[in-house]
């Protein structure tokens, strides 16, 4: 039997167990937050993704409790949260700086909130350990916070933070303290607690990599509106502005002016003196309106002849070249004086460039590699 896939968010009788209906948030003249809706769904690992200042921790604190909104209306599993105080609400929230006590052992760390809910003794025994071995941290347990690394402590704010099984957990920048390869291993088992749990996770956070990584579901943020909420797929391949397409992973952005080029595609004069480009597009676009065609580095080839069957080709010569290992990012000069960035697989391990510094090549793309954006 095929697995059903996890999508409450398209389904219309599906119930949001959290609920933003028009919600502003001013401190004094200023507006953190502009008459925003938002739901999020029971089980989903739902990503706040945006750059510094864009509210996304205004939000997040208006859903633990320690900021009230100005307007609007805050719903966890129905119910109006707004009027709860922090330690009434079933949910916990996790800092950056995890916010470990230093004299207490993990152990006692993760039973901290459960003896301060005069749970009974065996019971806290129980869920202490269930904690410990879901995050895999049992022979760590009588250990001091400075005795274990980053990663763990880490683990062990996560085990207290559902040590209360919480509806809903709160990840604050979670991972920013890591370094970049335990940053990568951390995120995949955040995902696989998190999926063990059932727990509803919200995390805010700057990179866009890490969204991509753990989400269900991303909302993209820019001055205290969300731009775009979608599947990190959708979002990465179905942009709905030139904010998102930019923000989210290397794009190029070519600027012309659309016009109707048979059924649903559109030709786009972009440069003096070059050939048009050829874009498919389910939107409509006005005669000679101004738009945007958004097209990722890996979909586009880079070859030393024309390709004869290309929907779109531009020459140009290479500026740069970036070995990432796994890739090869070619940054090309185009006669007008514009960059374009072409990405090749790296797939054997030797290998000789087959292009360097100041080489004429061109570079090509099928009609439906990009998309075209009006905004």
């Amino acid at each position: 039997m095929p697995e059903t896939v996890f999508a409450p968010w398209s389904d219309p009788d599906a119930r949001p167990l959290i609920r933003f209906q028009n919600v502003t948030k001013r401190f004094g003249d200023f507006t953190a937050i502009h008459d925003l809706t938002l739901d999020i769904f029971e089980r989903e690992f739902f990503a706040l993704l945006g750059p510094s200042g864009c509210g996304k921790t205004t939000l997040m604190r208006m859903l633990a409790g320690f900021e009230t909104p100005t307007s609007g209306r805050i719903e966890l599993a129905g119910k109006d949260i707004v009027p709860v105080p922090p330690n009434k609400r079933a949910v916990n929230m996790m800092f950056q700086s995890y916010a470990l006590f230093p004299h207490l052992s993990v152990w006692d760390n993760i039973a901290f909130g459960l003896r301060r809910d005069n749970m009974a003794k065996d019971a806290i025994d129980r869920r202490v350990d269930e904690m410990l071995k879901l995050t895999r941290l049992g022979r760590f347990a009588r250990r001091k916070p400075h005795q274990i690394s980053g990663g763990q402590r880490q683990r062990v704010a996560l085990a207290r933070s559902l040590a209360k099984a919480p509806k809903l957990l709160l990840l604050d920048e979670p991972l920013g303290a890591l370094d970049a390869k335990l940053r990568q291993d951390t995120q995949f088992e955040l995902m696989d607690i998190q999926e063990k749990t059932g727990t509803t996770f919200v995390i805010v956070t700057h990179d866009q990599e890490e969204a991509m990584t753990v989400a269900s579901r991303i909302a993209v943020m820019d001055q205290g509106e969300v731009i775009q909420i979608a599947t990190p797929d959708k979002i990465y391949e179905e942009p709905e502005s030139v904010y998102v397409a930019d923000f989210i992973g290397d794009v190029n952005l070519i600027e012309g002016r659309a016009s109707a080029h048979g059924e649903g595609r559109f030709r786009i004069d972009w440069a003096e003196g070059q050939q048009p480009l050829i874009a498919a597009s389910r939107l409509e676009f006005a005669a000679g309106q101004q738009c945007h065609l958004a097209i990722r580095p890996e979909k586009i080839a880079i070859s030393a002849e024309r390709p004869s069957d290309a929907d779109n080709a531009v020459q140009g010569r290479v500026h740069d070249i970036a070995y990432l290992g796994n890739l090869s990012t070619y940054h090309v000069e185009l006669p007008t004086g514009a960059i374009v960035k072409a990405q090749t697989a790296n797939t054997r391990r030797i290998s000789r460039r087959d292009f360097t510094w100041e080489d004429p090549v061109w570079l090509s793309w099928t009609a439906t590699a990009g998309v075209l954006l009006a905004n």
